[in-house]
């Protein structure tokens, strides 16, 4: 809508993404921080907050009426704001807005699912959120592999040149980290704000690639691969970083209201698609390495019980073992974050050091 102004009444200041991504981030916010009371008050007249597990730590025990889906409001926040700021033309546009939608999709049934099954604390069984993870990511895609430029060659940090070329098995690969990181940022929303401020770090590093290979000038000086078109994606990125924040005022210890799938899933999903179409596939290890840390403890848990029949951790994800540890959950959850900081600074690097 923005870029209307530019191309039919001659605003010139409109056609630069820069400043239709600083207008993006602050409408995404002004829409979150306006929408989410009403939604917590609604939430609570309806009890739709998700039942605490039953092996969770004492100290969940008080979050049991915490209101959840919060994901709905932030992502719904995010959408106005890309349809405002953007240029819907855009392909890579189009395969950002079809990844939040459809994981949020997936995770609303989740919530849903749970909200209904009540003190079980059920949800989609493991297989069915799996296969509609699969069938999701196949969409997206199918739309990157057929419907952009996007080359199929494979990078990593610190070099500057493609090792290979993946060609079909790229639609394979680009589902398999959609998947996982969707995944890990779901495992890491344990604690308040917990998931939150490592998601803005991520897609404010990420951001950064995606604007640089998306510019001629940039990506050539930088020695970056070049995606032309992909620079306007950084709207949908301030525009998710924007509600993120908003999200992140009621998220706070003591949480008023939880993410849910439905906004863990998505926020991950997205972070795995801004990798993709960046060619920072390798680089999600290190920017969102408080993810991987916790995906890691899970699968190490699992693995070690069925393997030895014995336990890595006291409880996994690995945020639960240091709150059985004694850790108040302030501490964990800043550390945490301060892990996040510096190894997106480090993943920062990566744009010079080639």
């Amino acid at each position: 809508m923005l870029y209307w102004f530019y191309r039919h009444a001659g605003i010139n200041l409109f056609q630069y993404i820069t400043l239709r991504a600083s207008v993006a981030f602050l409408l995404a916010f002004i829409f979150t921080v306006w929408l989410m009371p009403k939604f917590i008050a609604w939430a609570k007249s309806r009890k739709a907050s998700q039942p605490i597990f039953e092996l969770a730590p004492s100290g969940h025990k008080t979050k049991n009426d915490t209101p959840t889906m919060g994901g709905l409001v932030f992502i719904t926040a995010t959408l106005l704001s890309t349809i405002i700021c953007t240029k819907l033309n855009n392909i890579y546009v189009i395969g950002a807005i079809l990844t939040l939608v459809i994981f949020a999709f997936i995770g609303l049934k989740d919530d849903f699912a749970k909200i209904t099954v009540g003190k079980n604390n059920g949800g989609l069984k493991p297989s069915q959120k799996l296969f509609l993870q699969c069938v999701g990511s196949l969409i997206i895609g199918a739309v990157l592999f057929w419907g952009s430029g996007l080359t199929t060659e494979f990078y990593i940090p610190f070099y500057k040149r493609p090792l290979f070329d993946l060609y079909f098995f790229s639609l394979l690969f680009w589902m398999f980290v959609l998947i996982s990181s969707s995944n890990a940022v779901n495992l890491t929303d344990g604690l308040d704000g917990l998931a939150t401020v490592p998601s803005i770090l991520s897609l404010l590093t990420l951001g950064i690639f995606v604007y640089v290979c998306g510019n001629a000038n940039f990506s050539e000086y930088l020695l970056l691969p070049k995606v032309m078109g992909t620079g306007e994606v950084l709207i949908v990125v301030t525009s998710l970083i924007g509600s993120l924040v908003g999200f992140l005022w009621y998220n706070c210890h003591p949480a008023q209201v939880f993410m849910g799938d439905s906004g863990s899933l998505s926020t991950g999903a997205f972070i795995g698609y801004t990798a993709i179409i960046s060619k920072n596939e390798f680089l999600l290890i290190i920017t969102g390495f408080v993810f991987v840390m916790e995906t890691l403890s899970v699968i190490l848990q699992v693995g070690s019980f069925k393997a030895r029949k014995k336990r890595v951790f006291l409880m996994a994800p690995i945020h639960h073992h240091f709150e059985i540890k004694g850790w108040t959950e302030n501490k964990i959850i800043v550390r945490f974050w301060i892990i996040a900081l510096l190894s997106n600074l480090i993943a920062l690097t990566a744009l010079k050091i080639r």
